[in-house]
């Protein structure tokens, strides 16, 4: 499978999972807790990493369980909207990512400010 055609099934997945996050999810997961970050897809085609941030970070375990656990719905969801022969498992990741780079702005924020 090439890889060109591996992150234009990625660039879909994440296309559609955030729409069905957002509308299907929408009374279990509050609008604009989550969304979905990247989604790495195997050369197979058969298995989808999906990364999601989560705006309150302490809820962020207890989002990424509850997606995890209703995996069945989001791929039947999905199944329902994309063209594929196989729709992949999915594992839904919490992306720190954001998170990280935040600490990192605020440490050279506080290292330029001038000492007393």
């Amino acid at each position: 499978m090439s890889h060109e055609r591996a992150e234009r099934v990625a660039g879909l997945l994440r296309r559609e999972l955030a729409a069905i996050l957002q509308h299907e999810f929408e009374y279990e997961i509050p609008r604009g807790l989550v969304s979905v970050t990247d989604v790495e897809v195997s050369r197979d085609l058969s298995h989808a990493r999906v990364f999601m941030a989560v705006l309150e970070i302490e809820q962020a375990p207890e989002i990424i369980a509850f997606l995890n656990e209703h995996v069945g719905r989001v791929r039947h969801e999905l199944a329902g909207r994309v063209r594929l022969r196989l729709v992949p498992s999915l594992k839904f990741l919490h992306d720190t990512s954001s998170e990280s780079g935040q600490r990192i702005e605020q440490l050279l924020a506080a290292a330029r400010r001038p000492r007393d």
